[in-house]
């Protein structure tokens, strides 16, 4: 085993896992759909009694596995449970959806159980997801920027576990910088803390990096949008598009917003529908915005300038960040350029909605403008006395972060062997997105290690209720931050 696969070996002994089983890897056999019906069983949702057999009907579509689903699986919270006969394989194979945080721990886990996966990622430049950073050259300089995390910080000992060995591996450092809360006109207040500040030494993706680094059984497919998700023979079979993506024993849902949604709707699972329909994300508005010669910010003293600061009282800003003295000290120091990352609020996310894939330019101005007036404002500088950056950027997170939660570490349906996992389960933090992860991982290998047996045992996070999440616009700091403030209002929906 490597070094980053011992190291992450001594994150999951607090676990009490098991040793990993390997076996060879059965052949999938691709049947009439006469076999298909007779080893898939459909049930109701509600009582979850397994239905007798859908005949298939007379003029349905061929399935693109030369088998046809033997039910028309309704869009909607009524749609037929998918219910496994077959026995579990003793050398599962698991599809992870999503290559952020949670997903990506969820497939170390399940290596660390002897259990294959594969990770499908939609993301182009890299994994990650919200723990994404932005380098660009502009002007001959290089800039960089975290654009989503920000920072995190560690109370959960199995979560500052691995944050040891990003630690260990040079990945991550404390951040001593001075953060607080800025009212509109300049007024500063730092935040006395005891609890560490953690950031990535090269921005946030590299952690993710860091992850996959060393594994043997787990496979990255990206960039890729699953599009298709359907039950047949005793395996997922998922598609992109019409293109075969490969079939797996069980799958993991590790992302959210409308594109889970509308995977999960025609899918066969209901309950993880109607779970992950509750969820409600916010939109927040990414400036990215590089400056020549310093901000006029405020001092904690005499020397400790403000690097970061939750702003209060601005609509369109909600959060300030100096990547470059937070990420490169000394380079700040000697008086270079300054790269810096605005976050607005989530009520000016929903109220400039567009669709983020296609931002109208003059959403994009409109947007920019504002979010810069509010940093004026904020610094208490006069109108129109802030410095004019040479490099912007904006971009909205249309499901950015999680206003609800049903705070449990994880969802998972035995039935249809299907999980979720996700920040969003446990709160709207870094270490909630890795606890979720480790969690499913560790109870997916229990339930297919066991035999898949004593299935209503295994039933997790189907049924409970959802409450509001606390924190700060850009996310929950456990240790840092105060339950007195409330991500967003329930208006918000994703």
């Amino acid at each position: 085993m490597t070094a980053a696969g011992s190291a992450f070996s001594l994150l999951l002994e607090s676990l009490n896992v098991c040793p990993p089983f390997l076996h060879k890897t059965p052949k999938l056999r691709r049947t009439l759909s006469a076999v298909c019906a007779a080893k898939e069983r459909y049930m109701d949702a509600e009582t979850m009694n397994p239905s007798r057999p859908i005949k298939r009907p007379n003029r349905r579509k061929p399935s693109s596995y030369g088998t046809s689903r033997r039910s028309a699986m309704k869009k909607s919270f009524s749609q037929e449970q998918v219910y496994f006969t077959t026995p579990v394989s003793h050398n599962p194979s698991i599809a992870i959806i999503g290559g952020g945080l949670s997903g990506l721990l969820c497939a170390a886990t399940l290596e660390e159980r002897g259990i294959r996966s594969t990770v499908f990622d939609t993301g182009i430049h890299g994994l990650g997801g919200r723990m994404a950073t932005r380098a660009v050259v502009e002007s001959q300089q290089k800039l960089v920027f975290d654009h989503a995390a920000q920072f995190f910080t560690a109370c959960d000992a199995r979560f500052q576990n691995l944050v040891n060995r990003w630690v260990s591996e040079g990945l991550v450092l404390e951040w001593k910088g001075t953060i607080g809360e800025l009212e509109a006109g300049g007024r500063f207040t730092p935040i006395q803390s005891s609890t560490t500040k953690y950031i990535g030494i090269d921005g946030m993706r590299p952690l993710a990096d860091s992850i996959h680094k060393g594994t043997n059984l787990v496979e990255i497919t990206r960039p890729c949008w699953i599009s298709k998700l359907e039950p047949c023979n005793g395996m997922w079979h998922l598609s992109e598009n019409e293109k075969n993506r490969g079939s797996f024993d069980a799958i993991v849902i590790a992302h959210n917003g409308k594109c889970a949604n509308r995977l999960l709707s025609s899918s066969g699972l209901p309950q993880l529908f109607r779970q992950m329909k509750k969820l409600e994300l916010s939109s927040i508005w990414a400036l990215l915005a590089a400056f020549e010669d310093p901000l006029p910010v405020p001092f904690e003293g005499d020397f400790n300038a403000l690097e970061g600061a939750f702003v209060k009282n601005i609509e369109s800003v909600s959060w300030m960040c100096n990547n470059t003295s937070k990420l490169f000290p000394l380079q700040s120091s000697n008086g270079a350029h300054q790269c810096w990352t605005f976050f607005s609020t989530a009520s000016y996310g929903r109220r400039n909605k567009v669709p983020q894939e296609n931002i109208p330019n003059v959403t994009a101005e409109k947007v920019k403008t504002e979010m810069l007036d509010g940093v004026e404002a904020a610094l208490g500088l006069s109108k129109g006395s802030l410095p004019e950056p040479f490099y912007t950027r904006v971009q909205l997170w249309g499901a950015a972060l999680p206003i609800n939660t049903p705070g449990v570490p994880c969802i998972f349906d035995p039935y249809g062997r299907a999980g979720i996992c996700g920040d969003w389960l446990l709160g709207s933090s870094m270490e909630a997105a890795a606890l979720s992860g480790i969690s499913l991982g560790n109870h997916m290998a229990d339930f297919f290690q066991g035999g898949g047996i004593h299935l209503e045992e295994f039933a997790v996070g189907l049924h409970e209720g959802f409450k509001a999440v606390s924190g700060y616009d850009i996310g929950h700091f456990p240790g840092l931050d105060s339950d007195k403030q409330v991500i967003c209002d329930f208006e918000c929906v994703a």
